[in-house]
């Protein structure tokens, strides 16, 4: 895989977080949808963390 993609899972991941924090800030979270969110993110997560071993990256954070 390219630079390019690895960057474009770090921007998603980030952008999940981001609305994450969001929605847990509203006065009545949508629980469902964070829990939705933060299994995105894991996989994102998870993605990098192959791209990572595969290529002999640094480890995701």
């Amino acid at each position: 895989m390219s630079d390019y993609h690895v960057s474009y899972l770090r921007r998603e991941h980030a952008r999940l977080d981001s609305e994450i924090q969001k929605e847990a800030a509203r006065p009545y979270p949508d629980e469902l949808h964070i829990a939705r969110l933060k299994k995105l993110k894991l996989a994102l997560k998870d993605q990098m963390e192959g791209l990572c071993n595969i290529t002999g990256g640094s480890r995701v954070a």
